[in-house]
């Protein structure tokens, strides 16, 4: 290692050499943040640093404290040639990202680069002075290259987020006033902000802009900002939907217990989550996303949602193949209805019903694959179930006589089985009954239950379906109806698929037992208590005989299986309980 003095004398010097032999003086005494304060010094000859200045970039991004000097490269370097090294700089960080999660994985604890993050914000700030320093005729084809480059590297953590958000301002040209201060706030370094534009050199091959390469830019930015906006939402648990149960019915919150809205109210790492998406919802406000149209919402129902928008970045002739991330717009339009039902925000009005709209979203969205799809994508699965709440809420029901309700209610139970968080799946399950309840037909209410009991293979589920049927039965009674739900013709259609035969348990032995227990434990006691249900207090809808019939081929099955599990070592805990309870239950059916 040279001594500092003669570094700060070679780099000073050496400025005299030719541009190949200084980049080779530079390389062997750049090696240290000391000798940073003199390079920058150097730097700032605006003809040395057009001309070497795009061969620094990657030598000083390694180099701790380099900020500095990498922003007056930005600024006077040649800017074409810089932006390419910045683009290839982030390229360097996806390839790096990836072997630093590869290495956690195998040897935890050891990191490759664990700078990644601020290099990134590093690039973020250059790319904010080079692309507002080129001018072309064309821009776009610049921006759209390095607009892939940055998605590919970033990573959703608040720091990069609020990164991305500097770099949009800047390349919108908005300049908006900083946001009040909070605890949730995130600062990164903005050097295009916070920096003097006086000292950007011009971009010596500056050519008059075309007239439509604003719009073009326009679009770029909102596709881009749908991107991060989808990729930050299904990284972090909004839980936008159980938050507005909460506040659509606050009476079923639990004394005592804090809330999902409290706890995001009071806790300043979820406050967090909540800025970073309002900051980049803002920012689509900005570029022109304010208004939630019939056009707007056509766009996403009726076109492909399987897409990369950003494939499109580094090939397009119009604003019009240019794509909108369709995950990103189902964020932003359930934030909207979010914000201004939980925050009181002036959010545009969703000029869109559940059926066909949000109908036909759901089902493009969760598709063939829907278990894939669901645990792929979490955060688009919780912001469709806020749509749905929202617009349920706001009686946005039918736009018109065609609904499909069986088909809707599916993909809303699909979200309840497969959704990794259990508060999300409980805010689907709820939302599936109210909508059930809801349809007017009891025929089709009726249909609904009977395939779900007949065809559904989630125990979970099915337990929900007998919950739902059983408050059916209890709406007819108090309200005195004549309908499907009013006669003994009711459980006669369903016995056989709530109360199945279960003869071959006495068969089973007794590790198949546990098995099946702990498979179908939910639908068995739910449909235990909907027999006690109908045979102490609803005697009038248990049809003639029936008694009998499910006491030999449920009931006994059931309590010899309980009897049995209750005696083995592995029983125990929750699970000696619930057998318990089953056992006196059924007994106290007095069915077998």
């Amino acid at each position: 290692m040279p001594e500092l003095s003669e570094s700060i004398k070679a780099i000073q010097e050496g400025a005299k050499e030719d541009r190949f032999t200084y980049l080779t003086i530079l390389q062997y005494h750049v090696t240290s943040p000391e000798i940073l304060p003199t390079l920058n010094d150097v730097l700032q000859d605006a003809e040395l640093t057009q001309e070497i200045g795009w061969d620094l970039v990657q030598m000083l991004l390694n180099i701790k404290g380099s900020e500095t000097c990498l922003e007056t490269v930005a600024r006077l370097g040649n800017p074409r040639e810089v932006v390419i090294k910045v683009m290839e700089a982030l390229e360097g960080l996806t390839v790096a990202w990836h072997d630093e999660v590869v290495v956690d994985i195998e040897e935890p604890g050891v990191h490759p680069d664990s700078k990644i993050p601020e290099k990134f914000i590093t690039l973020l700030g250059m790319l904010a002075i080079l692309h507002q320093r080129i001018k072309t005729k064309y821009p776009s084809r610049f921006l759209g290259p390095s607009l892939v480059k940055v998605f590919e590297a970033y990573q959703p953590t608040p720091e990069m987020t609020a990164s991305v958000i500097n770099l949009v301002y800047s390349l919108s040209g908005r300049k908006r006033p900083p946001l009040p201060s909070r605890k949730s706030s995130i600062n990164v370094l903005n050097p295009d902000h916070d920096g003097d534009l006086s000292r950007n050199a011009p971009d010596p091959e500056a050519e008059q802009e075309d007239p439509k390469e604003e719009a073009m830019q326009q679009k770029l930015l909102q596709a881009f900002v749908t991107c991060i906006l989808q990729r930050y939402v299904n990284a972090h648990d909004m839980l936008w939907s159980p938050r507005l149960l909460e506040v659509y019915n606050p009476k079923k919150n639990v004394p005592g217990k804090k809330t999902i809205v409290e706890a995001f109210r009071e806790n300043e790492e979820l406050q967090k989550r909540d800025a970073v998406v309002g900051q980049l919802v803002a920012l689509l406000r900005d570029l022109g996303l304010n208004k939630c149209q019939a056009s707007f919402v056509k766009g996403i129902s009726e076109g492909p949602v399987h897409i990369d928008p950003l494939a499109a970045f580094n090939d397009f002739s119009s604003v019009d193949d240019i794509h909108l991330s369709p995950g990103g717009a189902v964020c932003l339009i359930a934030y909207w209805i979010f914000s201004k039902d939980v925050f009181g925000s002036d959010s545009p009005r969703p000029d869109m019903h559940i059926f066909p709209d949000h109908a036909a979203i759901l089902a493009r969205f969760i598709g063939q694959e829907m278990q894939t799809e669901i645990h792929s994508s979490p955060g688009i699965a919780d912001a469709l179930l806020a749509i749905g709440l929202g617009l349920d809420n706001r009686n946005l029901i039918k736009a018109g006589e065609e609904t499909n309700l069986m088909a809707y209610h599916h993909n809303l139970t699909l979200i309840s089985v497969f959704h990794p968080d259990v508060q999300v799946r409980n805010a689907a399950t709820s939302f599936a009954g109210s909508i059930l309840h809801s349809e007017p037909d009891d025929h089709n209410r009726l249909e609904i239950l009977e395939d779900l009991l007949e065809n559904c293979m989630f125990a979970a589920l099915k337990a929900c379906c007998i919950t739902w049927l059983k408050e059916e039965l209890i709406a007819a009674k108090t309200r005195n109806l004549t309908n499907q739900f009013s006669s003994p013709d009711v459980i006669e259609r369903l016995q056989y698929s709530l109360f199945p035969d279960m003869l071959s348990l006495n068969e089973s032995s007794t590790e198949a037992l546990v098995e099946f227990w702990a498979l179908n434990h939910l639908f068995i006691l739910q449909a235990t208590n909907l027999a006690y249900f109908l045979f102490t207090g609803y005697k009038d809808l248990v049809p003639t005989g029936m008694g009998a019939a499910v006491g030999q081929r449920f009931v006994e099955p059931l309590i010899a299986m309980a009897e049995k599990l209750l005696k083995t070592e592995g029983a125990g805990g929750e699970d000696t309980m619930q057998l318990s309870i089953l056992v006196d239950r059924l007994r106290s059916l007095g069915l077998q």
